[in-house]
């Protein structure tokens, strides 16, 4: 039994603040998570694409290195996504732009898998948005299985905000669990706090919403229940990668013997998060997105 991940391997160009240099860093959001996922010993496959290009060099070098099991299916246009991330050296937060490719000509899903997780550019970049979508409704009508969608909102792919809105609401209804910043809500629903559009979004199908804060934590949403746990202080490289780890750690949570299950009671939510938060905020001490290993996870956190 296994974990399906579906979505982009891509390049992150690092320019950090003042910098007279670039440095390119295979990546993507749902590369990353699958990586975080083998790095916590769960079988996963990872469903993408790249191309034979510079870049997807790259991409194919990291995730043999990983030792990840990928299906790579073919891309339409025959490129692979590149990010441009202006990262701060005040706070080591990114922001991106993007030379956005999502279009496989097919996104298959293993019989064996029992979660299917996805998210980023891979739920809103047409075309490959429509595969997607249909492949969490046929994994999220199989009995036992789970589906989990990382929002990881990038304007830059999509400015049309009603647009993008959506593409979400779309997909939170095949989604048993649904993760998502502050900073997604915030611009999503400008206006509106994040724990109210947190609310709207397990109004509509899923089982579990999660919000993450940044440096402080993280909150879950029962249908019945809400619960928070505090992030760890740590002294941040930067923040690429860290929500991906955070995800890992999430899933891995979620899993009871060969099943997904998604807490039902508050305490249990309690310590998943607080092990998905030490997951994120371990990922921030390093540069790039670099997920930690069960050992490392285990062995905790130390502040600076």
């Amino acid at each position: 039994m296994r974990t399906v991940v579906i979505g982009e391997s891509l390049v992150d160009l690092v320019w950090r603040a003042g910098a007279a240099t670039i440095r390119p860093l295979p990546g993507g959001s749902p590369a990353n998570v699958a990586i975080g996922l083998r790095r916590l010993g769960r079988p996963v496959t990872l469903v993408t694409c790249w191309s034979d290009d510079p870049p997807g060099a790259l991409v194919g070098e990291r995730l043999a290195a990983a030792g990840i099991d990928v299906e790579r299916v073919p891309g339409a246009s025959g490129r692979t996504t590149v990010a441009l991330a202006y990262v701060d050296d005040a706070t080591g937060a990114a922001t991106y732009e993007f030379l956005a490719v999502w279009d496989p000509v097919r996104v298959p899903v293993a019989d064996d898998a029992v979660l299917l997780h996805t998210g980023s550019l891979a739920a809103v970049v047409r075309p490959g948005a429509a595969r997607v979508l249909a492949a969490c409704r046929e994994v999220r009508g199989r009995p036992g299985r789970a589906v989990a969608v990382d929002l990881n909102v990038r304007p830059a792919v999509l400015p049309d905000r009603a647009a993008y809105r959506t593409a979400v609401e779309r997909i939170a209804r095949v989604a048993d669990v649904v993760k998502a910043s502050d900073e997604d809500l915030a611009w999503l629903w400008p206006g509106r706090g994040p724990s109210e559009s947190a609310r709207a979004l397990l109004a509509r199908g899923p089982r579990l919403v999660v919000l993450t804060r940044g440096a402080a934590g993280a909150t879950g949403f029962l249908p019945d229940a809400e619960v928070s746990v505090p992030a760890p202080r740590v002294r941040v490289a930067d923040t690429i990668g860290a929500g991906d780890a955070f995800q890992s750690a999430l899933l891995d949570g979620l899993w009871t013997g060969d099943a997904v299950r998604v807490p039902a009671a508050p305490d249990e939510l309690e310590r998943v998060l607080a092990r998905a938060v030490r997951a994120g905020a371990l990922a921030t001490t390093r540069p790039g997105a670099d997920p930690p290993t069960r050992a490392e996870l285990d062995a905790g956190l130390t502040g600076p």
